[in-house]
Parts: structure tokens; C-alpha cells; sequence
């Protein structure tokens, strides 16, 4: 592969991934990296600062907020050889390791859309299971289509399963599976310390969605 790998215009990155990624939705971002084949993009990854207030410190204790970053997006064109999203990753890695001063990444891979981090797994991120997130949450089946609670009370003013029942009688509550999380340790030099560190074990990989923790 003779790809080459920079930075990327956020609206550039934005737009390409709400049309072509599985969600066809967009996440702050902190850097939006291109895979580039000549002068065709053909990849984006995005990678920003973790949202939920817990998650450094889920990692370890000793990290800061500065110190991590999230895989949130990545999106290639089809077309692209066997092995291109390992090989992509891993010169965002390099990137990463030469331009920030980054020490871990996370990603998840959601069991509601089928997906299991086979990715990860093959570039040798640490798993962590799927039940670190604290408590339950929901989703809502309204004609035929998945919705979370906000988008219900902002369409439907109301979250009340009987008034629900008046919109669709065949409106169901869907227990959400929560997600894979895995971790990468960007530097060699700092692998020993964090992995004596970490505040969840390491496990092994998943090969299926059907024991997923609810």
C-alpha cells in the first residue's frame, strides 16, 4: 500500500462521515485524519476527548482528561484492499505518537449495530468487556425505527409507554447491550506503568453478540 496519511478539514470530516458511516452522525472531534491514495481521500478517522466525565479515570486513576483521546469515527470507501482499516489505524498511531503527547485511546463497538470490534482485535487493542458502564438505558421502537429518549420527548412530547401505545401499537422499549470497550496504549514506555494501572482487567476477545451483558 503507498497511502499517505494528514490532517483533514473538520467540515470535510464531518461531511463524509454523516454520509457514508454506519451511524451517518457527527462527534466533536479533536483531529479528523485522511487516508489518502495519491490525491483521493478514500478514509477518515476521527479521534476526539472522551465525553462522559468517568471515562479517564475508568481507565486508570492516574491518567488526566489531556492524556486520552477516543477513536470515535472511521470510515473507509469500499473499495479499499483487504486490510486497509488495520493498515489506516496504525498510521494514525504513528501520527499520534510524532504530533501529540496522547499516552492511551479508547473505542467502543456497539452489539446493537452487530458490531463486535473486530477491528480493534486485530490491531491489538487491550478488551475490556461490556459492562463497565454504570446502570441501564433504553431505547425506543417507534414505527419500525429505534429511538433514543431525548428524540422521543422532543417528536412526541411524552415518554409514557401508554400514550406511546396511542402513537404505535406496536411501540416496544428495547433494553440497550452495552458496549465492547477496548484501549490502546500508544507508547511502549509507558505500558507497564498503566497496565499495573488499570482499573478493569484485560480480557479476551469477543467472538460473538450473544452472551453480551444487559
Amino acid at each position: 500500500m503507498d497511502y499517505t496519511i494528514d490532517l483533514i478539514d473538520t467540515n470535510l470530516a464531518k461531511k463524509l462521515i454523516k454520509e457514508n458511516h454506519y451511524s451517518h452522525s457527527w462527534t466533536p472531534s479533536r483531529y479528523s485524519l485522511g487516508l489518502f491514495d495519491g490525491e483521493n481521500l478514500i478514509g477518515v478517522a476521527v479521534y476526539g476527548f472522551p465525553v462522559g466525565r468517568q471515562t479517564v479515570k475508568s481507565i486508570t486513576p492516574n491518567l488526566e482528561n489531556k492524556d486520552v483521546l477516543e477513536l470515535k469515527r472511521l470510515w473507509l470507501v469500499d473499495e479499499a484492499p483487504k486490510n486497509s482499516e488495520s493498515y489506516f489505524i496504525g498510521k494514525t498511531f504513528d501520527w499520534l505518537r510524532k504530533n501529540t503527547n496522547i499516552k492511551v485511546l479508547v473505542s467502543y463497538s456497539d452489539p446493537m449495530a452487530n458490531h463486535l470490534g473486530i477491528i480493534y482485535q486485530a490491531t491489538n487493542w487491550l478488551y475490556q468487556g461490556n459492562n463497565i458502564a454504570i446502570g441501564t438505558g433504553y431505547l425506543h421502537k417507534i414505527n419500525g425505527k429505534l429511538t433514543n429518549q431525548r428524540s422521543v420527548c422532543v417528536v412526541y412530547k411524552t415518554i409514557k409507554r401508554e400514550e406511546l401505545l396511542k402513537i404505535d401499537p406496536n411501540y416496544e422499549r428495547v433494553k440497550i447491550k452495552k458496549k465492547h470497550r477496548y484501549v490502546y496504549i500508544l507508547h511502549k514506555k509507558d505500558r507497564k506503568k498503566i497496565m499495573g494501572e488499570l482499573k478493569h482487567k484485560i480480557m479476551p476477545y469477543p467472538k460473538d453478540n450473544l452472551n453480551s451483558d444487559w
